[in-house]
């Protein structure tokens, strides 16, 4: 599970647009926004998330445990 709320602070804290992170995964900003609802990305996107926001624990955001 991806706690994407984490996903959109670290955006909004580095001041990086939808849009930018789409670009950044050769992909559409709808593509990315329909992703980011699903909590579903692949691996390299997952790798580019984590350079570009410079997360030091993706297993945090990428791999949280859902809780019950």
């Amino acid at each position: 599970m991806i706690l994407t709320d984490d996903l959109i602070g670290l955006m909004a804290k580095y001041r990086i647009s939808y849009k930018d992170m789409a670009k950044k995964l050769h992909i559409t900003p709808k593509t990315f926004s329909i992703k980011l609802k699903r909590g579903r990305f692949g691996s390299d996107e997952i790798e580019v998330m984590i350079d570009t926001l410079n997360i030091k624990d993706p297993a945090a955001i990428f791999f949280a445990k859902k809780v019950s």
